[in-house]
């Protein structure tokens, strides 16, 4: 603990930092919790992300033997994913819009039917995948300013008010002592002018 002044200015400077971090610490602890609620949820969807990827998949299975045997490519190719920008408590974060693909054409009379159902789940699965990435980043970019919201919380209830509060009690302990040595060496001498004062008039007297 740094080392204060025992003055009165101190206890004030001591009372109004109180105070700021008193105000400050229930806003810190609702943006806690609300970055807290926000991962809970994001991990959720990434989840029911997984499962709708791997419910397509296995209704993929079919195809994969056929792909494998006939030597034929799905025609989808991967172009860009495309986000927005989202706030959430203060954190900047990318939002899932959606994601471009482009499908190559194909000879209809030379390709099994079966294809065009493949690429349709190939595009989903592409959709899925991409919207999962920019969750995943979303959490990370969350979980970090979680991090160092819950660092300041800590500070403030563990370090900055009990520190505070101690620093007011010693302060207030001095000022106090100071105060009550005031008024004792204030009747002292009171005590000695008064004497004082009936020594010279019975001097006068005699």
């Amino acid at each position: 603990m740094a080392k204060v002044k025992l003055t009165k200015t101190e206890l004030k400077a001591q009372k109004d930092a109180l105070a700021r971090y008193e105000r400050f610490l229930p806003m810190l602890q609702l943006k806690k919790q609300q970055l807290q609620m926000e991962i809970s949820t994001t991990r959720s969807r990434v989840e029911e992300l997984v499962e709708k990827q791997e419910s397509i998949i296995t209704s993929l299975s079919r195809w994969l033997g056929l792909l494998a045997d006939e030597a034929v490519e799905v025609p989808v190719i991967f172009k860009r994913i495309v986000v927005d920008t989202g706030n959430i408590a203060g954190v900047s974060i990318p939002i899932f819009k959606n994601v471009e693909t482009h499908r190559k054409e194909v000879d209809l009379f030379s390709t099994p039917a079966w294809v065009d159902d493949a690429a349709a789940a190939a595009e989903k699965l592409i959709g899925i995948n991409a919207e999962k990435k920019v969750l995943e980043r979303q959490i990370e970019l969350i979980e970090e300013e979680l991090r160092t919201t819950s660092q300041r919380v800590n500070l403030f209830e563990k370090v900055k008010i009990p520190e505070c509060r101690e620093n007011i009690r010693i302060i207030g302990i001095m000022l106090g002592d100071e105060q009550t040595s005031a008024v004792v060496r204030g009747k002292i001498a009171k005590g000695r002018d008064k004497n004082s004062g009936h020594k010279q008039t019975v001097e006068a007297m005699a």
